[in-house]
Protein backbone atom coordinates (compact mmCIF):
# COMPACT_ATOMS: atom_id res chain seq x y z
CA UNK A 1 0.00 0.00 0.00
CA UNK A 2 1.18 2.91 -0.61
CA UNK A 3 2.19 5.34 1.62
CA UNK A 4 0.28 8.84 1.09
CA UNK A 5 -1.38 11.21 3.52
CA UNK A 6 -5.30 10.03 4.52
CA UNK A 7 -8.58 11.10 6.84
CA UNK A 8 -6.55 13.35 9.36
CA UNK A 9 -8.80 12.28 12.00
CA UNK A 10 -8.10 8.45 11.02
CA UNK A 11 -4.41 8.78 11.06
CA UNK A 12 -3.97 10.91 14.12
CA UNK A 13 -5.83 8.90 16.45
CA UNK A 14 -3.45 5.87 15.15
CA UNK A 15 -0.57 8.40 16.09
CA UNK A 16 -1.83 9.38 19.56
CA UNK A 17 -2.88 5.39 20.72
CA UNK A 18 0.94 4.86 19.75
CA UNK A 19 2.36 7.43 21.91
CA UNK A 20 0.36 6.29 24.43
CA UNK A 21 1.04 2.26 24.48
CA UNK A 22 5.00 3.37 23.85
CA UNK A 23 4.16 5.95 27.27
CA UNK A 24 3.50 2.18 29.40
CA UNK A 25 6.41 0.51 27.58
CA UNK A 26 8.99 3.21 28.02
CA UNK A 27 9.11 2.44 31.81
CA UNK A 28 12.86 1.00 31.00
CA UNK A 29 13.83 4.68 31.42
CA UNK A 30 13.01 5.08 34.36
CA UNK A 31 14.83 2.16 35.73
CA UNK A 32 17.34 3.91 37.21
CA UNK A 33 15.36 4.92 40.32
CA UNK A 34 14.92 1.74 40.90
CA UNK A 35 18.95 0.90 40.35
CA UNK A 36 18.95 3.46 43.23
CA UNK A 37 17.02 2.11 45.73
CA UNK A 38 17.73 -1.74 44.64
CA UNK A 39 21.67 -0.52 45.89
CA UNK A 40 20.50 1.02 48.71
CA UNK A 41 21.85 -2.00 51.58
CA UNK A 42 19.48 -0.10 54.37
CA UNK A 43 16.67 0.37 52.05
CA UNK A 44 16.72 -3.30 50.77
CA UNK A 45 17.37 -5.29 54.11
CA UNK A 46 14.17 -3.14 55.43
CA UNK A 47 12.31 -4.27 52.64
CA UNK A 48 13.33 -8.04 53.29
CA UNK A 49 15.92 -8.63 50.77
CA UNK A 50 18.91 -10.58 51.85
CA UNK A 51 21.14 -8.18 50.28
CA UNK A 52 21.29 -5.25 48.39
CA UNK A 53 22.61 -5.35 44.67
CA UNK A 54 25.72 -4.08 43.73
CA UNK A 55 25.69 -1.43 40.25
CA UNK A 56 26.69 -4.01 38.07
CA UNK A 57 23.99 -6.43 39.20
CA UNK A 58 21.25 -3.83 39.43
CA UNK A 59 22.14 -2.51 35.61
CA UNK A 60 22.03 -6.68 34.64
CA UNK A 61 17.77 -6.68 34.65
CA UNK A 62 17.72 -3.67 32.20
CA UNK A 63 20.42 -4.57 30.05
CA UNK A 64 18.63 -8.04 29.25
CA UNK A 65 15.47 -6.07 29.07
CA UNK A 66 17.00 -4.50 25.79
CA UNK A 67 18.73 -7.59 24.69
CA UNK A 68 15.23 -9.44 24.65
CA UNK A 69 13.70 -6.34 23.67
CA UNK A 70 15.52 -6.13 20.54
CA UNK A 71 15.32 -9.83 19.53
CA UNK A 72 11.73 -10.67 20.55
CA UNK A 73 11.19 -7.45 17.74
CA UNK A 74 11.58 -9.98 15.19
CA UNK A 75 8.48 -11.82 15.89
CA UNK A 76 6.30 -8.70 16.88
CA UNK A 77 7.25 -6.99 13.10
CA UNK A 78 6.58 -10.01 11.93
CA UNK A 79 3.14 -10.33 13.49
CA UNK A 80 2.14 -7.05 12.68
CA UNK A 81 3.03 -7.20 8.82
CA UNK A 82 1.21 -10.44 8.76
CA UNK A 83 -1.84 -9.68 11.13
CA UNK A 84 -2.14 -5.83 11.43
CA UNK A 85 -1.02 -4.11 14.90
CA UNK A 86 -3.85 -4.96 17.05
CA UNK A 87 -2.23 -8.73 17.92
CA UNK A 88 0.84 -7.52 19.01
CA UNK A 89 -0.36 -4.70 20.90
CA UNK A 90 -2.20 -7.69 23.24
CA UNK A 91 0.34 -9.62 23.69
CA UNK A 92 2.57 -6.40 25.01
CA UNK A 93 -0.08 -5.92 27.23
CA UNK A 94 -0.04 -9.39 28.99
CA UNK A 95 3.33 -10.18 28.46
CA UNK A 96 4.65 -6.93 29.88
CA UNK A 97 1.92 -6.39 32.97
CA UNK A 98 2.79 -9.97 34.51
CA UNK A 99 6.42 -9.53 33.90
CA UNK A 100 5.93 -5.97 36.36
CA UNK A 101 3.88 -8.53 38.91
CA UNK A 102 6.74 -11.15 39.10
CA UNK A 103 9.11 -8.77 39.61
CA UNK A 104 7.03 -7.14 42.77
CA UNK A 105 6.27 -10.36 44.30
CA UNK A 106 9.20 -12.69 43.82
CA UNK A 107 11.52 -10.26 46.23
CA UNK A 108 14.28 -11.43 44.59
CA UNK A 109 16.94 -11.02 41.70
CA UNK A 110 15.89 -13.86 40.28
CA UNK A 111 12.73 -12.70 39.97
CA UNK A 112 13.29 -9.08 38.32
CA UNK A 113 16.02 -10.97 36.26
CA UNK A 114 12.49 -13.34 34.81
CA UNK A 115 9.88 -10.20 35.16
CA UNK A 116 11.15 -7.43 34.05
CA UNK A 117 14.33 -8.35 32.11
CA UNK A 118 12.89 -11.39 30.04
CA UNK A 119 8.78 -10.84 30.20
CA UNK A 120 9.49 -7.51 29.88
CA UNK A 121 12.22 -7.16 27.35
CA UNK A 122 9.20 -9.97 25.89
CA UNK A 123 6.03 -7.43 26.08
CA UNK A 124 8.40 -4.69 25.18
CA UNK A 125 9.95 -5.84 21.86
CA UNK A 126 6.79 -7.51 20.46
CA UNK A 127 4.37 -4.47 21.63
CA UNK A 128 7.18 -1.62 19.92
CA UNK A 129 6.75 -3.38 16.63
CA UNK A 130 3.15 -2.24 16.28
CA UNK A 131 2.30 1.44 16.68
CA UNK A 132 4.75 2.85 14.29
CA UNK A 133 4.34 1.07 11.24
CA UNK A 134 0.58 1.29 11.54
CA UNK A 135 1.08 5.37 12.08
CA UNK A 136 3.54 5.39 8.72
CA UNK A 137 0.70 3.78 6.76
CA UNK A 138 -1.29 6.87 7.28
CA UNK A 139 1.06 9.55 6.57
CA UNK A 140 3.62 10.44 3.36
CA UNK A 141 7.40 10.39 3.55
CA UNK A 142 7.75 13.79 3.38
CA UNK A 143 6.49 13.74 7.13
CA UNK A 144 7.88 10.91 7.96
CA UNK A 145 10.56 11.91 10.71
CA UNK A 146 7.86 13.54 12.24
CA UNK A 147 5.28 10.87 12.49
CA UNK A 148 7.91 8.54 13.63
CA UNK A 149 9.32 10.76 16.20
CA UNK A 150 5.68 11.46 17.74
CA UNK A 151 4.84 7.84 17.95
CA UNK A 152 8.24 7.14 19.61
CA UNK A 153 8.23 10.16 21.85
CA UNK A 154 5.97 8.21 24.26
CA UNK A 155 8.66 5.73 24.62
CA UNK A 156 11.65 8.48 25.58
CA UNK A 157 9.27 10.60 27.30
CA UNK A 158 7.67 8.02 29.78
CA UNK A 159 10.14 8.66 32.65
CA UNK A 160 9.20 11.61 32.71
CA UNK A 161 6.24 10.56 34.57
CA UNK A 162 7.74 7.12 35.36
CA UNK A 163 10.45 8.37 37.54
CA UNK A 164 8.44 10.33 40.22
CA UNK A 165 5.46 8.17 40.33
CA UNK A 166 7.82 4.88 41.14
CA UNK A 167 9.90 7.35 44.00
CA UNK A 168 6.39 8.27 45.28
CA UNK A 169 5.39 4.45 45.15
CA UNK A 170 8.67 3.13 46.50
CA UNK A 171 8.70 6.04 49.48
CA UNK A 172 5.56 5.80 50.18
CA UNK A 173 4.78 1.89 50.22
CA UNK A 174 7.11 -0.29 49.08
CA UNK A 175 9.35 -1.38 46.05
CA UNK A 176 7.21 -4.33 45.06
CA UNK A 177 4.33 -1.89 45.10
CA UNK A 178 5.85 0.12 42.30
CA UNK A 179 6.16 -2.85 39.75
CA UNK A 180 2.53 -4.59 41.30
CA UNK A 181 0.57 -1.13 40.82
CA UNK A 182 2.59 -0.46 37.22
CA UNK A 183 2.19 -3.62 35.97
CA UNK A 184 -1.85 -3.62 36.73
CA UNK A 185 -2.11 -0.47 35.15
CA UNK A 186 0.06 -1.03 31.87
CA UNK A 187 -1.96 -4.09 30.78
CA UNK A 188 -5.14 -2.23 30.90
CA UNK A 189 -3.83 0.72 29.04
CA UNK A 190 -2.21 -0.95 26.44
CA UNK A 191 -4.80 -3.51 25.56
CA UNK A 192 -7.21 -0.35 25.27
CA UNK A 193 -5.12 1.79 23.08
CA UNK A 194 -3.81 -1.44 20.98
CA UNK A 195 -7.54 -1.76 20.05
CA UNK A 196 -7.30 1.96 18.20
CA UNK A 197 -4.46 0.91 16.30
CA UNK A 198 -5.73 0.23 12.19
CA UNK A 199 -3.95 0.35 9.15
CA UNK A 200 -5.64 2.26 6.59
CA UNK A 201 -8.18 0.97 4.64
CA UNK A 202 -8.18 1.24 0.79
CA UNK A 203 -11.57 3.73 0.73
CA UNK A 204 -9.87 5.91 3.22
CA UNK A 205 -7.40 7.11 0.84
CA UNK A 206 -7.89 10.94 -0.53
CA UNK A 207 -6.28 13.41 -3.37
CA UNK A 208 -3.29 15.06 -1.58
CA UNK A 209 -3.68 18.67 -2.31
CA UNK A 210 -0.94 20.25 -4.74
CA UNK A 211 1.30 21.50 -2.24
CA UNK A 212 1.43 18.42 -0.47
CA UNK A 213 2.09 16.16 -3.39
CA UNK A 214 4.90 18.80 -4.25
CA UNK A 215 6.94 18.18 -0.98
CA UNK A 216 6.43 14.11 -1.25
CA UNK A 217 7.67 14.43 -4.49
CA UNK A 218 10.75 16.39 -3.17
CA UNK A 219 10.82 13.68 -0.14
CA UNK A 220 11.05 10.47 -2.70
CA UNK A 221 14.59 11.53 -3.72
CA UNK A 222 15.41 10.31 0.03
CA UNK A 223 13.31 7.00 -0.25
CA UNK A 224 12.45 4.90 -2.18
CA UNK A 225 9.75 3.64 -4.19
CA UNK A 226 10.16 0.14 -3.67
CA UNK A 227 9.32 -2.37 -1.42
CA UNK A 228 12.68 -4.68 0.20
CA UNK A 229 12.00 -8.31 0.86
CA UNK A 230 13.42 -8.78 4.73
CA UNK A 231 15.92 -11.12 2.71
CA UNK A 232 16.87 -8.61 0.70
CA UNK A 233 17.83 -6.66 2.69
CA UNK A 234 20.08 -8.35 4.34
CA UNK A 235 21.96 -8.69 1.46
CA UNK A 236 22.79 -5.24 1.23
CA UNK A 237 25.59 -3.59 3.29
CA UNK A 238 23.37 -0.86 3.79
CA UNK A 239 21.56 -2.51 6.40
CA UNK A 240 24.85 -3.80 8.33
CA UNK A 241 25.67 0.40 8.61
CA UNK A 242 22.35 1.45 10.22
CA UNK A 243 22.38 -1.66 13.00
CA UNK A 244 26.04 -0.20 13.71
CA UNK A 245 24.67 3.41 13.69
CA UNK A 246 21.94 2.27 15.88
CA UNK A 247 24.05 0.42 18.24
CA UNK A 248 27.00 3.65 18.29
CA UNK A 249 24.64 6.43 19.19
CA UNK A 250 22.48 3.50 21.77
CA UNK A 251 25.57 2.63 23.57
CA UNK A 252 26.22 6.46 24.58
CA UNK A 253 22.58 7.48 25.05
CA UNK A 254 21.57 4.09 27.35
CA UNK A 255 24.95 4.44 29.55
CA UNK A 256 22.99 7.85 30.98
CA UNK A 257 19.92 6.32 31.44
CA UNK A 258 21.17 3.69 32.81
CA UNK A 259 22.86 5.15 35.96
CA UNK A 260 22.01 9.34 35.72
CA UNK A 261 20.77 9.03 38.76
CA UNK A 262 23.42 7.69 40.56
CA UNK A 263 25.69 10.00 38.52
CA UNK A 264 24.85 13.39 40.15
CA UNK A 265 23.75 11.71 43.55
CA UNK A 266 26.68 13.66 45.06
CA UNK A 267 25.20 16.94 43.11
CA UNK A 268 21.09 16.07 43.82
CA UNK A 269 19.90 13.84 46.38
CA UNK A 270 16.03 13.12 44.34
CA UNK A 271 18.24 11.52 41.59
CA UNK A 272 14.64 10.68 39.98
CA UNK A 273 14.02 14.61 39.12
CA UNK A 274 17.72 14.10 36.69
CA UNK A 275 15.49 10.98 34.94
CA UNK A 276 12.39 12.40 34.88
CA UNK A 277 14.22 15.69 33.00
CA UNK A 278 15.82 13.28 31.07
CA UNK A 279 12.43 11.34 29.96
CA UNK A 280 11.58 15.26 28.32
CA UNK A 281 14.76 15.33 26.84
CA UNK A 282 14.48 12.09 25.25
CA UNK A 283 10.84 12.75 23.89
CA UNK A 284 11.86 16.14 22.66
CA UNK A 285 14.95 14.92 21.06
CA UNK A 286 12.72 11.92 18.95
CA UNK A 287 9.78 14.57 17.57
CA UNK A 288 13.02 17.29 17.38
CA UNK A 289 15.59 15.17 15.29
CA UNK A 290 12.66 13.25 13.53
CA UNK A 291 11.91 17.01 12.25
CA UNK A 292 15.06 18.17 11.22
CA UNK A 293 15.75 15.02 9.64
CA UNK A 294 13.04 15.02 6.89
CA UNK A 295 14.41 19.21 6.05
CA UNK A 296 17.80 18.21 6.49
CA UNK A 297 17.76 14.54 5.86
CA UNK A 298 18.71 11.22 8.01
CA UNK A 299 22.50 11.63 7.36
CA UNK A 300 23.20 15.25 8.40
CA UNK A 301 20.92 14.69 11.39
CA UNK A 302 22.32 12.21 12.49
CA UNK A 303 25.87 13.30 12.43
CA UNK A 304 24.76 16.70 14.49
CA UNK A 305 23.47 14.37 17.22
CA UNK A 306 26.27 12.21 17.41
CA UNK A 307 29.09 14.86 16.95
CA UNK A 308 26.58 16.98 20.22
CA UNK A 309 26.72 13.87 22.11
CA UNK A 310 30.60 12.84 21.57
CA UNK A 311 31.19 15.99 22.85
CA UNK A 312 29.32 15.72 25.97
CA UNK A 313 30.81 12.51 26.74
CA UNK A 314 34.24 13.91 26.83
CA UNK A 315 33.04 16.81 29.11
CA UNK A 316 31.27 15.18 31.28
CA UNK A 317 33.95 13.37 33.55
CA UNK A 318 35.45 16.89 34.40
CA UNK A 319 32.00 18.54 34.84
CA UNK A 320 31.08 15.79 37.08
CA UNK A 321 34.24 16.32 38.62
CA UNK A 322 33.41 19.72 39.63
CA UNK A 323 30.03 18.86 40.86
CA UNK A 324 28.38 21.51 38.97
CA UNK A 325 24.48 20.75 38.70
CA UNK A 326 24.16 22.93 35.84
CA UNK A 327 26.73 21.72 33.40
CA UNK A 328 25.71 18.21 34.14
CA UNK A 329 21.77 18.98 33.11
CA UNK A 330 23.05 20.30 30.07
CA UNK A 331 25.39 17.72 29.06
CA UNK A 332 23.12 14.66 30.28
CA UNK A 333 20.23 16.52 28.54
CA UNK A 334 21.94 16.60 24.96
CA UNK A 335 22.81 13.03 25.72
CA UNK A 336 19.14 11.63 26.15
CA UNK A 337 17.98 14.66 23.33
CA UNK A 338 20.42 12.19 21.00
CA UNK A 339 19.84 9.22 22.10
CA UNK A 340 16.15 9.80 21.57
CA UNK A 341 16.97 10.99 18.16
CA UNK A 342 18.29 8.15 16.92
CA UNK A 343 14.84 5.88 17.95
CA UNK A 344 13.37 8.27 15.34
CA UNK A 345 15.86 8.47 12.87
CA UNK A 346 16.60 4.75 12.57
CA UNK A 347 13.22 4.04 12.01
CA UNK A 348 12.67 6.86 9.18
CA UNK A 349 16.04 5.39 7.57
CA UNK A 350 14.64 2.16 7.31
CA UNK A 351 11.43 2.88 5.72
CA UNK A 352 13.55 5.52 3.12
CA UNK A 353 16.09 2.55 2.20
CA UNK A 354 13.41 -0.56 2.28
CA UNK A 355 9.59 0.93 2.13
CA UNK A 356 6.95 -0.08 3.89
CA UNK A 357 5.33 -3.44 2.97
CA UNK A 358 7.78 -5.28 5.28
CA UNK A 359 8.94 -2.33 7.55
CA UNK A 360 7.79 -4.03 10.86
CA UNK A 361 10.04 -7.28 10.43
CA UNK A 362 12.56 -4.62 8.31
CA UNK A 363 12.85 -2.27 10.76
CA UNK A 364 13.52 -4.93 13.66
CA UNK A 365 16.59 -6.35 11.48
CA UNK A 366 18.13 -2.48 11.98
CA UNK A 367 16.73 -3.02 16.10
CA UNK A 368 19.66 -5.41 16.80
CA UNK A 369 21.64 -2.13 16.42
CA UNK A 370 19.88 -0.76 19.68
CA UNK A 371 19.89 -4.19 21.26
CA UNK A 372 23.84 -4.53 20.89
CA UNK A 373 23.96 -0.94 22.77
CA UNK A 374 22.65 -2.43 25.45
CA UNK A 375 25.96 -3.89 26.61
CA UNK A 376 27.19 -0.21 27.80
CA UNK A 377 24.89 0.25 30.66
CA UNK A 378 26.79 -3.00 32.31
CA UNK A 379 30.09 -2.41 31.13
CA UNK A 380 29.84 1.33 33.34
CA UNK A 381 28.41 -0.21 36.39
CA UNK A 382 31.78 -2.65 36.10
CA UNK A 383 33.89 -0.05 35.08
CA UNK A 384 32.51 2.27 38.21
CA UNK A 385 33.10 -0.93 40.69
CA UNK A 386 36.60 -1.14 39.94
CA UNK A 387 37.24 2.64 39.48
CA UNK A 388 34.92 4.10 41.83
CA UNK A 389 33.77 6.99 38.86
CA UNK A 390 32.57 6.73 35.13
CA UNK A 391 35.29 8.59 33.48
CA UNK A 392 36.77 5.94 31.56
CA UNK A 393 33.39 4.48 30.29
CA UNK A 394 32.17 8.62 29.11
CA UNK A 395 35.62 8.51 27.37
CA UNK A 396 34.74 5.05 25.69
CA UNK A 397 31.12 6.05 24.62
CA UNK A 398 32.68 9.29 23.11
CA UNK A 399 35.34 7.47 20.40
CA UNK A 400 32.40 4.85 19.27
CA UNK A 401 30.80 8.05 18.50
CA UNK A 402 33.39 9.26 16.50
CA UNK A 403 33.12 5.55 14.62
CA UNK A 404 29.57 6.42 14.19
CA UNK A 405 30.11 9.87 12.71
CA UNK A 406 32.54 8.33 10.04
CA UNK A 407 29.70 5.53 9.38
CA UNK A 408 27.74 8.06 8.86
CA UNK A 409 29.53 9.84 5.95
CA UNK A 410 29.66 6.56 3.89
CA UNK A 411 26.08 5.58 4.07
CA UNK A 412 23.78 6.13 0.85
CA UNK A 413 20.32 4.87 0.06
CA UNK A 414 20.66 0.88 -1.62
CA UNK A 415 19.51 1.48 -5.13
CA UNK A 416 16.97 -1.80 -6.14
CA UNK A 417 16.01 -2.86 -9.88
CA UNK A 418 12.48 -2.39 -9.58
Amino acid sequence: MAAISIKPASGWSVVFAGTIINLCLGCLYAWSVWLKYLTDSDYMLAQGWKTALNAEQAATPASLCMLIFGLTMFAGGRIQDRLGPKVPAAIAAVSLGAGLLISGLSKSYGGILFGFGFLGGLGMGIGYAAPTPAALKWFGPHRRGLIVGMVVSGYGGAALYAAPLIKWLITSYSLSTSFVVLGITYSIVIFAAGMVLAWPRPEDLAHLPEEVKNRMVEASAEATPLDWSPLEVCKTWQVYALIALFCLNTQAGILIIGHAAKMVKPMLTSGYIIVAYGGFMNAAGRIGSGKYSDILGRNKAYIINAAAAAVCMFALPAIIGAKNLFLSFVAIGIAYWVYGGGLSLLPSYTADFYGLKNFGLNYAIVNVGWALGAFMPRLGGRIADITGSYDWAFYMAGLLLIVAILIALVTKRPVKSP
